[in-house]
């Protein structure tokens, strides 16, 4: 791996302390990437953008050969938990004073619902080696957020 990489031994060594450090890394980033997403999404009722956040998500999926493989594979779990866990934190800091929510408890638990939809769409997208295009699993993504989640936040 580290030869394939164009690298020698003692620089990777510089970096990581061994392969799964590297893994770890790897998975990190990703995450850090889709956070970076999701924190410039700011929905509205604006299927557009909400379509354009989605599809930012699909082809950064697709484009990510890392990522597509991460999802469905072995160590998929592991990087399932961790991002969950992340995405817990995060949801944790989303001001939700555009909810009219009774109970502002109650929309992170649909954000929650959300995002692991989202992921469940993308595994299964991953998993059939990208068979749709990419703006169709986008569009199905946005009919499930504008129609089903967005509304139950607004009401």
């Amino acid at each position: 791996m580290i030869k394939k990489a164009g690298l020698v031994r003692s620089t990777f060594y510089n970096h990581y302390e061994n392969i799964p450090a590297l893994i770890t890394a790897a998975e990190d980033k990703t995450i850090e990437n889709i956070f970076t997403m999701m924190e410039s999404f700011h929905p509205k009722d604006d299927r557009a953008m909400c379509k354009s956040f989605f599809l930012s998500i699909c082809n950064y999926t697709k484009d990510n050969l890392f990522l597509s493989t991460l999802l469905h594979s072995p160590r998929g779990d592991i990087f399932f938990e961790k991002m969950m866990g992340m995405f817990n934190k995060y949801i944790s800091t989303v001001p939700l004073d555009g909810s009219k929510l009774q109970n502002p408890e109650h929309a992170k638990y649909i954000i929650a619902g959300s995002i692991g939809n989202t992921v469940g769409v993308l595994h299964k997208w991953s998993s059939s080696g990208f068979e749709l295009p990419e703006d169709e699993v986008a569009e199905l993504l946005t009919k499930v957020f504008v129609t089903g989640i967005l509304p139950y936040l607004r009401s």
